[in-house]
């Protein structure tokens, strides 16, 4: 088992930034590629960004490549998401997830076994 707990967010006004992090427990977290999705109201739940288990390979959303950046400390068991220039639109419960197949690039939520709360983030016009 993994516990995963995220905490960072916030309200921001647009054009700001945030920084959420997602402190994990239990198994080995090196091993496990890390994700972040998000779910604004009303809307499916969808794919951020996610890290290999060595931090050397990161994947993007289209819609927030540029803007944020995904990176983790496996000294600290943590990951980060680093979010820059923030758009009403990144308005959403952000969740951080494990994914045990700790390579490849996968958006798939299916692929993540283990799933922390959620944090919001709301970005105000």
């Amino acid at each position: 088992q993994v516990q995963l707990v995220e905490s960072g967010g916030g309200l921001v006004q647009t054009g700001g930034s945030l920084r959420l992090s997602c402190a994990a427990s239990g198994r080995t977290f090196s091993g496990y590629a890390m994700g972040w999705f998000r779910q604004a109201p009303g809307k499916e739940r969808e794919f951020v960004a996610r890290i290999t288990w060595s931090g050397d390979n990161t994947y993007y959303a289209d819609s927030v490549k540029g803007r944020f950046t995904i990176s983790r400390d496996n000294a600290e068991n943590t990951v980060y998401l680093q979010m820059n220039s923030l758009k009403p639109e990144d308005t959403a419960v952000y969740y951080c997830a494990a994914d045990n197949w700790g390579s490849g690039s996968s958006s798939n939520e299916r692929s993540y076994n283990y799933w922390g709360q959620g944090t919001q983030v709301t970005v105000s016009s």
